[in-house]
């Protein structure tokens, strides 16, 4: 098990629908037996909650002991490429002309920056314990909410709450999950988690989270994404996959599936799950059908983990991927590589980036409908998504 740098953390992270099923607990609706600081959540409505309350547990930290950031401060490329590396990991998150990094160096110790971008009030989220990125729509309603990181999970995920009915939100999926908005649906954005350097080439122009102090380039969960058991996980293990193998995963017209990462490598640097299927590493390109719709996964190397080593710019490098529709003005285009491992549209043969814009040939300058798709750990995916089809087996 790995060990953390300054205390036992805990992670969590879409405006609202309501929800039917919402579970209602007689007389005095007690909170999960299993969290702490009751005095903290004294308005939260434990009546109304959509799944079971003995599935939530204490992370170790009070709300808020994580701390979010409220009032994120950026910079240029140019100024930060003083203390990021090429390879440094960054959530990219981009609106209209607004295109922003959130470094995982940063993320890691706050977990939520409350910002907003184009003019949109958004929550950017990471999940540590999961690798879960994701990033919300603060409105709820008729109101723009401030998320804190609450203290507590479920399957080993973040668990949010908001500062207005200090209800409580499930960052994997943007679910209120108890108290007032139990049942209601945050909104999702796109994005992608890139490396530093992929960031500046797309968006010369873009922004980039500036550290509140030293030290937040290094990793406080060594050696975690190549540990065999989650922590503070409740519940039984998809072994289809290594629990913290990461996989790009798309829900998408009512079917998930997970496309996987390469199986993580050990100290002697061979593989520690055995896995005799072609992973993302292998193909690069994906053309698949999902829920109907026709979308094309894409990776390719150059963005190092954020939880291997100590110093997360000298750790293993695990890729990056994303997922797009291959629907483009009327055609379904079918993508590959190139002799020079360049990503290609067999129809026109337009050379395409990471971020599904095509920087060279007939369609240069066309972007690709980008898909809610996140590189999760296994187990979380697995856990949320039960029924998710693994591509390739």
């Amino acid at each position: 098990m790995f060990r953390l740098g300054w205390v036992t953390v805990v992670l969590i992270g879409i405006g609202a629908v309501q929800a039917p099923h919402v579970h209602a607990l007689a007389q005095d609706c007690p909170p999960p037996a299993r969290v702490g600081y009751l005095d903290f959540w004294d308005t939260t409505d434990f009546c109304k909650h959509t799944v079971p309350l003995e599935e939530i547990i204490s992370g170790g930290p009070p709300p808020d002991g994580i701390p979010p950031i409220d009032q994120p401060q950026f910079e240029r490329i140019e100024s930060a490429a003083n203390w990021l590396q090429p390879q440094s990991p960054v959530v990219a998150f981009a609106q209209n002309a607004d295109a922003r990094a959130y470094p995982l160096g940063i993320l890691t110790r706050h977990e939520i920056v409350n910002d907003e971008v184009a003019g949109i009030p958004v929550a950017v989220t990471f999940c540590p314990l999961c690798n879960a990125a994701m990033v919300f729509d603060r409105r709820v309603g008729d109101a723009v909410y401030r998320f804190g990181v609450s203290g507590n999970l479920r399957h080993s995920d973040l668990i949010m709450w908001d500062d207005v009915t200090k209800s409580w939100w499930q960052q994997f999926t943007g679910e209120g999950i108890v108290g007032v908005h139990a049942g209601d649906q945050l909104e999702s954005y796109p994005a992608l988690v890139v490396s530093f350097s992929e960031f500046a080439k797309q968006y010369p122009d873009g922004q980039v989270l500036s550290p509140e102090r030293a030290g937040q380039g290094t990793n406080p969960y060594v050696g975690y994404d190549s540990d065999p058991e989650p922590f503070l996980f409740v519940g039984s293990l998809d072994t289809r996959l290594f629990a913290t193998q990461r996989v790009l995963g798309i829900l998408l017209g009512g079917e998930a599936v997970a496309y996987p990462f390469p199986v993580p490598l050990g100290a002697d640097g061979a593989p520690l799950h055995d896995y005799p299927y072609p992973t993302l590493a292998d193909e690069r390109v994906i053309n698949d059908t999902v829920g109907g719709f026709e979308v094309v996964a894409f990776w390719q190397p150059g963005a190092a983990s954020a939880l291997d080593g100590r110093v997360i710019d000298d750790s293993r490098d695990v890729g990056m991927a994303a997922l797009y529709d291959r629907m483009l003005d009327g055609r379904t285009l079918t993508f590959s590589l190139d002799a020079s491992g360049q990503i290609t549209d067999d129809q026109t043969r337009s050379t395409w980036n990471i971020f599904g814009t095509a920087v060279a040939g007939e369609l240069q300058g066309s972007q690709l409908q980008q898909r809610l798709a996140f590189p999760h750990f296994w187990f979380a995916w697995a856990a949320f998504r039960p029924d998710t089809r693994i591509w390739g087996q």
